[in-house]
């Protein structure tokens, strides 16, 4: 006998458990750029559960909560090697638990990030491809490593960030 298993969205209930935000479909804009001091979170991700999505959902929800935690004036703008590094940790996470269960799932980011943590690489690609010069990097991440394991292994490589929501400014 065949069972059907439906797979909660992994990201959908990190989602529900991080945010209870409805989504605006106002936009606000300070300083002519869309950010702000709330992250909304799209309608898509609560409604669509294919992996690749469900994926950059959980990504975009640790970073945002990163960010907020960061605070300031415009969070959204807040970046540190922790938050993406974590953010990347969650999108790999999410990704191979998908797989583990649906064999046939393929994204070609998503798949050369998992070999990429495989490797033993995650701290050091989000550092080479994503990092900041104020970021306060941990002494053990070797770029130097990574660039040589990537001359081989990553050519042509183009990164990729996907955030499934919006910035935007809680109306007070």
């Amino acid at each position: 006998m065949l069972r059907m298993v439906r797979i909660i969205p992994i990201a959908t209930t990190i989602a529900m458990a991080i945010m209870s935000t409805a989504c605006s479909s106002e936009i606000y804009v300070r300083d002519g750029v869309t950010d702000g001091d709330t992250f909304y979170l799209a309608p898509r991700a609560f409604e669509d559960d294919d992996p690749a999505l469900q994926a950059w959902v959980a990504y975009s929800l640790i970073k945002s909560a990163c960010q907020l935690e960061i605070g300031g004036q415009n969070p959204a703008r807040a970046s540190s090697y922790g938050c993406e590094f974590s953010a990347r940790q969650a999108l790999v996470d999410t990704w191979e638990e998908y797989q583990l269960h649906q064999h046939r799932v393929e994204n070609s980011y998503l798949d050369t990030l998992s070999r990429v943590r495989e490797a033993g690489f995650l701290d050091e690609y989000t550092v080479q491809y994503f990092g900041r010069d104020d970021w306060l990097v941990p002494a053990e991440v070797d770029v130097d490593s990574f660039k040589q394991w990537q001359r081989e292994h990553l050519r042509r490589h183009k990164p990729e960030t996907r955030i499934i929501g919006s910035w935007n400014y809680r109306m007070r």
